[in-house]
């Protein structure tokens, strides 16, 4: 609950009492590595908050898996396109490693931005970090080739590339293991 809190009010301002107000609306969850938090077709109950570990965000494509997103500790994570409007979602969120959440519920959600002075700024907030990411990934897929987004990988998760299995990192790029293999050689041999 601590690393929570403290992004909160990197966020916005919140008083001791609504941070007593908080603690009251989140729960702790864990997962093992592999397990997920919300599997394809379900419907989202949840927006958690990463205090731990890493999952990422994975959907079907005819029998294949195609990595959309990563998120790790310090982030939110949710299928908002079925959190939002209750629909069953298009996409799974699994854990790649141990990972404990922090989460809320739709209605607990709905309190926080009620009783908590800037809630609904902290779900503005939140939503567009989540939007402008979802906008960047976009235009890359369109824009970029497979080793300037694998590239921009690095960029934005430097941290996470000896944590993500590399037919994860492949998948999320767009391209097949073996490619990704040669990406990272000619990059070796540029250096």
């Amino acid at each position: 609950m601590t690393r929570l809190i403290a992004t909160i009010r990197n966020l916005i301002q919140i008083s001791a009492d609504e941070e007593v107000i908080l603690a009251g609306l989140f729960k702790p969850l864990k997962l093992n590595a592999g397990e997920y938090f919300l599997e394809e077709g379900q419907l989202c109950r949840y927006v958690g908050f990463i205090e731990e570990g890493l999952v990422r965000y994975h959907m079907n494509d005819n029998g294949s898996q195609k990595t959309l997103y990563f998120s790790k500790e310090g982030e939110f994570v949710s299928n908002y396109q079925s959190f939002l409007p209750r629909e069953p979602s298009n996409t799974s969120i699994q854990a790649i490693e141990d990972t404990a959440l922090q989460v809320i519920n739709y209605e607990n959600l709905q309190q926080l931005y009620s009783g908590v002075s800037e809630g609904e700024k902290l779900g503005r907030l939140a939503i567009e970090n989540v939007f402008l990411s979802s906008l960047q990934q976009l235009k890359s897929f369109y824009k970029d080739s497979p080793a300037e987004r694998y590239q921009q990988f690095l960029r934005s998760y430097p941290s996470l590339a000896q944590r993500i299995p590399q037919y994860h990192i492949a998948s999320y790029v767009g391209i097949k293991p073996q490619s990704l293999s040669r990406i990272r050689k000619r990059m070796v041999t540029q250096k």
